[in-house]
């Protein structure tokens, strides 16, 4: 089966422009590779997907295999004289609790920027520095970097901005999308396509030419996300991230193109796919479309709620993805105006109603009076509160009676101390309760203030400025994500302990600060 998965690989690889010549070393280590993440011999999977070859993966493979069945042979040690480690993440920056932790972050960002640098290893290189979450998370990550540029906006770092921007638009001239990050092991999938909301920012600081400039680039992530809307039909109504719906309606669901392991997370996902009882090569692909989600994971895609052997990602529907898309159409549209081509803004407009009509159809439940992920195989919405459902009214797609009875939920049931949890369920999932996540913290705020909700926006913020805060005066650090059922607490749960850093809490809590006073 593994040989199945490689030929796989390397096939779909061969069509991918500008990465042929990059080590892939689920592929190119075989059942090296496969035996040292099984072990395993370290105790975080990406550890070793991100570790860099001291000679060519088929010296190391051949030497491997000549040593292997020999008496005494320790796989640690081999793996310790063959490759290099990723570089931990900086330990000699010290806060200083004394300063306002807006100095700390604007101090943060020289210790998160990376410097351009030749391929090495798995790490796809940019043409420009750019800015990492922090923690494990080594290379930039595609939606928490629209996050992060929020602070770095804040921040006056313009120049920043616009090479993460270049960054993101080489990786879409060069892989075909903007890949989950700059690895390779990363290329199969996406993660919420928020490139032409940082157009946004930087055309707020540059003039609307930015949006004249980097038409073709959102084109082409556009055409990424609808491969398949002109080919899907009655009999085969998906392709990839698109789905046809029974009214002709076309929305979108998350995917990745390997039904396989993750290789930054390939013992966990083998363990998972051998206790769920499923066709692995499903559940291998539910998983991959959820970490293209951004939300790996949570029980908004578990068909029981509970476990993540039940995951069932690529029959949903989600709110947020196409509330995103919607805005891309607003954008094309916008970028064909600039440019005096007024029936191509025609065609994205229509594209954009069509959507929201179908978001309103599909995604809105009027007996619960909250938006949803649908699941168009049952076809029924899936009737898990989540913070996704926030996005409608990010977007000003949700009606004003919608948003309304929205903003009623949040307040009933998703207000907390510490801020908001990413849903109501308590699994042992980071993308569940009782964990907030800066990003839907942004979304709900923003969101909620666009339909006047302005008195629960500002209780929102308030209640997660402080637990940033409270948190950061405990440990001198901003974290990945914060318990918010407990003042001052971190977050947990998940494949990994909480990260340190960290971009997009960075970010959006030195935007928060900065709009204080306009709640």
């Amino acid at each position: 089966m593994r040989i199945y998965f490689l030929l796989l690989w390397m096939s779909y690889l061969c069509l991918v422009p500008g990465v042929q010549a990059q080590y892939k070393p689920h592929q190119d280590l075989g059942e090296l590779f496969h035996a040292v993440q099984m072990l395993p011999v370290f105790p975080d999977s990406k550890t070793f997907t991100d570790c860099v070859p001291k000679s060519s993966p088929a010296q190391i493979v051949q030497e491997y295999e000549k040593q292997k069945n020999k008496p005494g042979f320790d796989l640690k040690e081999f793996v310790m004289a063959n490759f290099s480690l990723p570089p931990e993440p900086a330990t000699n920056f010290k806060s200083d609790l004394g300063r306002p932790v807006t100095e700390h972050i604007k101090e943060l960002w020289p210790v998160l920027t990376r410097q351009p640098t030749t391929q090495e290893g798995s790490l796809l290189p940019l043409p420009n520095p750019y800015v990492v979450p922090g923690g494990r998370f080594r290379e930039i990550y595609y939606w928490d970097s629209y996050f992060t540029m929020l602070g770095l906006q804040q921040s006056g770092e313009t120049e920043l901005i616009q090479h993460m921007v270049d960054n993101f638009t080489h990786l879409i001239q060069t892989v075909g999308h903007i890949p989950n990050g700059n690895r390779s092991y990363y290329i199969s999938r996406s993660q919420p396509p928020f490139y032409a909301l940082m157009l946004r920012i930087l055309a707020k600081e540059k003039g609307t030419e930015v949006l004249k400039k980097y038409r073709q680039p959102l084109q082409k992530e556009y055409d990424f996300w609808m491969d398949g809307a002109s080919t899907v039909s009655n009999a085969q109504p998906t392709h990839r991230r698109v789905v046809l719906l029974p009214d002709k309606s076309i929305l979108n669901r998350y995917w990745d193109d390997e039904p396989a392991p993750r290789p930054e997370a390939y013992k966990e996902d083998v363990e998972v796919a051998h206790l769920s009882g499923r066709n692995h090569e499903r559940v291998y692909r539910d998983i991959r479309a959820a970490a293209e989600s951004g939300w790996d994971f949570s029980s908004r895609w578990f068909a029981d709620e509970k476990t993540l052997q039940t995951i069932r990602t690529t029959q949903l529907i989600p709110v947020d993805l196409n509330a995103l898309l919607y805005h891309m159409e607003l954008t094309l549209a916008e970028m064909a105006k600039l440019e005096g081509k007024a029936s191509e803004a025609k065609t994205y407009e229509q594209k954009a109603k069509a959507r929201r009509k179908a978001i309103l159809k599909y995604c809105w439940n009027s007996s619960n009076e909250f938006f949803y992920d649908y699941d168009f195989v049952k076809q029924t919405t899936t009737d898990i509160p989540t913070l996704a459902a926030v996005t409608p009214l990010f977007f000003c797609i949700a009606t004003n009676s919608q948003a309304k009875y929205v903003a009623q939920k949040i307040e009933s049931y998703f207000l907390r101390v510490g801020g908001l949890p990413a849903t109501l369920n308590e699994t042992g999932q980071q993308w569940d309760a009782p964990n907030g996540w800066a990003p839907l913290q942004w979304m709900t705020i923003q969101g909620l203030k666009a339909y006047g909700h302005k008195d629960l926006a500002q209780t929102i913020g308030i209640n997660w400025i402080n637990q940033n805060i409270a948190v950061y005066q405990r440990t001198g650090k901003l974290t990945e994500k914060y318990n918010v059922e407990k003042t001052g607490a971190e977050g947990g749960g998940g494949e990994y302990p909480n990260q340190d850093g960290f971009g997009w809490t960075n970010g959006v809590l030195l935007k928060l600060l900065s709009q204080t006073e306009g709640f």
